[in-house]
C-alpha cells in the first residue's frame, strides 16, 4: 500500500507523467439488508419507452444495471458540502476551503452559489452583480487558458465541471465524478386502492354535473393505481465508484498553476472522503456495507493499480494546507436582480 503524503499527492497534481486517476470503489446496502427493495430515481421517457421509469439498461448477457445516483446528481450531493452551517450551527471544515458567495432574494432568503446545478454559468449567477465577474472568468480561461479567477469566485466549478451554455460556452471537464449503480437488478410493481374516509356520493354532495369534475384529483371518489413502478431488487452489488481525473487536473492553468492545482486536488479529495449521506431519495437509504470496506487506489499510465492509505481526516488536513497556500478567494453576499433576469432571458442565440 502506498501512503498518502504531500509528495504523493503533489505528484499526482503537477507531474506529468504521473498517475491518471485515484479511484475509490464502495460497496453499498439498503438498510433494510440485502436483497431488499430500493427505488432509483425516476426520469420523464418518451411514450414510446417500455418498462418502469427507471434508467436501467441490460448487457449482452442479460444482466440488467439500474443507475441508482447519477453523475451529476451526485455532484449536486456534494458541491454542497462546502458550505458553510446555517446561523452558525456546528461547524463545517469544509466550508473554510472555498469562498461562500450566498445570493438574496425575495423576503429575506438566500440560496448559496454551491446549490447552483449550473455552478458559475447558472442562470442564478447571471441574474446578480456576479454575472461579470463570471464572464470574466470564463473569458480568460477561452482567451488565455487559465483559470485563476474561476479558482477564486467558484473553485468547486473546477471540482465538479461547468459549461457556460447560455454565454461564452467554455466548458470544463469534471475532475472528481461519483455514480452508485445496482447490478443484477429485477425491477418490482406495486398497487394501491385510494378508498375517501366517507361515501360523498351517499351525502349527496355533489350535483350530476359535478360529478364530471376531477373528483378524483382532489379525493373525493375512490382511486386505484395498479402496475405502478415498484422499486428493483439488486441481486448483484450496489456500487459508488468515485474516480478523480487526474489528467484533467493537470490540464489546469494559472499564473502559478502549481499551488492552484494542488488545491483543486485538495478540494476533490475533501469532497470525495466524506461520509456518504444515503438517504438518495424516498425508499433509497443506503449505507456503506461494512463487510467491504471502501478501497482507495492509484492508476498509473501503464495500467498499474496500487491501493493508497487515503483517508477523510488526510485528505482535509491536506486540502486545508493547499488552501492556505493557494488563498481562498473572498465571501461575498449579492442580491437577485429581477431586471438583469430578464435581461439575461431576453437575449437569443447566446
Amino acid at each position: 500500500m502506498s501512503a498518502f503524503d504531500d509528495d504523493f499527492a503533489n505528484r499526482c497534481a503537477n507531474e506529468f507523467p504521473g498517475p491518471v486517476a485515484l479511484t475509490m470503489r464502495q460497496h453499498l446496502m439498503p438498510v433494510e439488508g440485502p436483497g431488499s427493495v430500493i427505488f432509483p430515481p425516476t426520469y420523464a421517457f418518451p411514450s414510446s419507452h417500455k418498462g418502469p421509469p427507471y434508467n436501467i439498461d441490460e448487457l449482452s448477457d442479460g444482466t440488467r444495471v439500474a443507475t441508482i445516483d447519477s453523475v451529476g446528481s451526485q455532484a449536486n450531493r456534494m458541491e454542497p458540502l462546502f458550505k458553510a452551517a446555517a446561523n452558525g450551527a456546528g461547524e463545517n471544515p469544509r466550508a473554510a476551503l472555498v469562498p461562500q458567495v450566498t445570493i438574496a432574494y425575495g423576503n429575506r432568503k438566500s440560496v448559496s452559489i454551491l446549490e447552483a446545478g449550473h455552478r458559475l454559468g447558472d442562470a442564478l449567477v447571471r441574474s446578480t452583480e456576479l454575472a461579470e465577474d463570471a464572464h470574466r472568468a470564463f473569458m480568460e480561461f477561452l482567451d488565455l487558458d487559465t483559470v485563476d479567477g474561476m479558482a477564486k469566485l467558484a473553485p468547486t466549478s473546477l471540482v465538479f465541471g461547468v459549461w457556460d451554455s447560455r454565454d461564452t460556452q467554455a466548458k470544463l471537464p469534471r475532475v472528481l465524478q461519483s455514480v452508485i449503480r445496482a447490478w443484477d437488478v429485477d425491477p418490482l410493481t406495486r398497487s394501491a386502492q385510494y378508498a375517501p374516509p366517507v361515501d360523498y356520493a351517499k351525502l349527496n354532495v355533489f350535483t350530476e354535473k359535478e360529478k364530471k369534475d376531477d373528483l378524483a384529483g382532489r379525493g373525493f371518489v375512490p382511486v386505484p393505481a395498479a402496475g405502478e413502478h415498484g422499486g428493483i431488487v439488486a441481486r448483484g452489488a450496489i456500487r459508488r465508484d468515485v474516480t478523480i481525473n487526474l489528467v484533467a487536473l493537470r490540464r489546469l492553468k494559472g499564473e502559478d498553476a502549481r499551488p492552484l492545482r494542488r488545491y483543486v486536488l485538495g478540494l476533490s479529495l475533501a469532497a470525495a472522503t466524506a461520509p456518504l449521506d444515503g438517504f438518495l431519495r424516498q425508499g433509497c437509504l443506503v449505507t456503506p456495507d461494512p463487510d467491504t470496506p471502501a478501497v482507495w487506489e492509484v492508476v498509473e499510465r501503464d495500467g498499474r493499480r496500487q491501493e493508497i492509505g487515503l483517508n477523510e481526516g488526510a485528505a482535509l488536513d491536506y486540502a486545508k494546507r493547499m488552501a492556505d497556500i493557494f488563498g481562498v478567494g473572498p465571501d461575498r453576499t449579492v442580491a437577485f436582480d429581477k431586471a438583469r433576469a430578464k435581461a439575461d432571458a431576453a437575449k437569443k442565440g447566446a
